[in-house]
Parts: C-alpha cells; structure tokens; sequence
C-alpha cells in the first residue's frame, strides 16, 4: 500500500485534475509487492485530460514518489480486465 506522505504526494500531484476516484490496485493493493514493483493507480477524473497529460501525470508521480507509476483512468479499463483490477482495488480518500 502507500505511506501516508506518499498519499500526500498522489493528492498533490492529482488535485487540478479534480479526482472522483484514487484506487491503488495489483501487488501493492494485496500487499505482495517487491521492492521494485510498480505503483497502478486507477483514477477517475473530474476534468477532461488527453493521453499527454496522462503521460505527463503519471511522469510527475513516478518522479515525486520515486517508483514507477502505471496510471489507468476508469473509462480506459478494459472490460475483460475490470474484474480483476477490481478485486484488489484499494480506494484512497480523495479528499485528503
């Protein structure tokens, strides 16, 4: 899972977009993480980004946490996937 300042971090990085929904999902949401792992994050947005932004969030965020950040926005989650990122989707307070 996340520390409470990496927390902190994700809400920086994320608050001009407006989130709706931060969820942390795979191998760091079951806790089975290595070291090395990468961070997926899957948001809901309040505003209306294109893939470069995305890119660029997902750039700022695995810059300022210091770990690879996958970022995948709710609509783009395919739905033969959904299920499974789903069952480990640990929600983070968007209000922090």
């Amino acid at each position: 899972m996340l520390t409470a300042q990496q927390q902190h971090l994700v809400h920086e990085v994320l608050a001009p977009y407006a989130p709706k929904l931060i969820a942390v999902f795979g191998s760091r949401a079951r806790g089975d993480n290595r070291p090395d792992s990468d961070l997926d994050l899957l948001v809901d947005l309040g505003v209306e980004v294109d893939l470069l932004d995305l890119v660029g969030i997902e750039q700022e965020l695995s810059e300022r946490l210091g770990l690879q950040v996958d970022l995948v926005t709710d609509r783009s989650v395919d739905s033969k996937l959904r299920p499974f990122v789903l069952k480990d989707l640990v929600r983070i307070d968007v209000a922090a």
